[in-house]
């Protein structure tokens, strides 16, 4: 068969409920549909992923044995006959211009990859809150001659640097930082990586405080592979917060001050509640440039974001603590 200039890669897993949706944005696009193919890589579905994906459009459906969206986006490469891979997400909406505005930077041959943007129609509040700090990151990114962040939710890429380059580490078996560690891995070897703000899916957020704290610590634990990988990027990269670091350490100051008020006898105990007020308000002061920037645009989530990032920090630190244990304490690179 020829080769096409672009194909969209979408790996999914125990997918039906939504991968209809998925393909049929993709087949809804402004570029000539004959210029793209969409593949769906389902990765041993066991529901009726395969078929849906088959009935809502897509050029082909690749079922392959349940490895993860590493291995499935691997197989995609390989499978794919576009010169450009675009990856997004099967509960992911690409907006119609989506192909072509990934696809723009590309035309420039000093640029290797493209970062997409998310945007969501969910109204539960903790999806807003979600949605803003996505946006506040996106703000400063848009800031940047270039990034070294792009995920998969709304990637594209050149398919020979990424077969050059091994792809997608089968390392990370879950959705976690796989798609980060790509990134990383390319900028580290001098490639140029941009954000396209305007490149835009829908996308289902965690809609409950739960759901998002899960995914916070998972996300935490991953981390720690890529910090033992990456060193210089414990300092910040394009897409995380900088106040994370500070955030952390007031956390774990504050964590040992108020266990100390509650189990040290005497005199002291005072001084560590004492201790224990200031460091809480010197991590609320962190919280305030987000809030600032929240409250004209959804009062509700500036009102909920100094308790949600507090619990944000100790589940994230939480994961991302046992990660480094695991990872500092194995011999095997996995």
């Amino acid at each position: 068969m020829a080769q096409l200039e672009i194909s969209v890669i979408i790996p999914a897993y125990q997918a039906e409920d939504c991968i209809g949706q998925c393909v049929a944005a993709l087949a809804q696009q402004s570029v000539a549909r004959e210029s793209y193919e969409v593949l769906v890589v389902d990765d041993g579905s066991t529901d009726a992923t395969a078929e849906r994906a088959r009935a809502a459009g897509a050029d082909r459906v690749l079922t392959v044995p349940h490895g993860g969206p590493s291995a499935a986006r691997n197989a995609g490469i390989e499978a794919a006959r576009g010169t450009l891979v675009l990856f997004t997400d099967a509960d992911c909406e690409p907006s119609p211009d989506w192909i072509a505005r990934m696809t723009a930077p590309l035309s420039d041959p000093g640029v290797t990859g493209v970062k997409g943007a998310y945007r969501t129609r969910q109204t539960a509040l903790i999806a807003r809150l979600v949605q803003l700090e996505f946006e506040v990151r996106y703000a400063r990114m848009a800031t940047l001659p270039q990034i070294d962040f792009v995920d998969t939710y709304a990637a594209a890429y050149r398919r020979d640097v990424l077969r050059d380059y091994g792809g997608f580490d089968t390392a990370f078996p879950i959705p976690s930082a796989e798609d980060v560690d790509l990134s990383f891995r390319l900028a580290r070897a001098g490639h140029r990586l941009l954000f396209a703000p305007d490149a835009w899916v829908w996308h289902r957020h965690p809609p409950t405080l739960k759901a998002y704290l899960l995914r916070k610590m998972r996300f935490g634990y991953w981390r720690a592979l890529l910090y033992v990988r990456y060193p210089d990027k414990i300092s910040g990269d394009a897409h995380t917060d900088p106040a994370l670091k500070t955030q952390f350490a007031l956390a774990a100051l504050l964590g040992l001050a108020g266990v100390g008020a509650l189990v040290w006898p005497g005199a002291l105990a005072p001084a560590l509640w004492w201790a224990t007020g200031v460091l809480l308000a010197a991590f609320l002061l962190t919280t305030l440039p987000f809030v600032r920037w929240a409250w004209p645009r959804d009062r509700g989530v500036a009102l909920a974001w100094p308790a949600v990032t507090l619990a944000r920090v100790y589940v994230q630190g939480l994961g991302l603590a046992v990660g480094l244990v695991r990872q500092l304490g194995s011999r095997e690179s996995y």
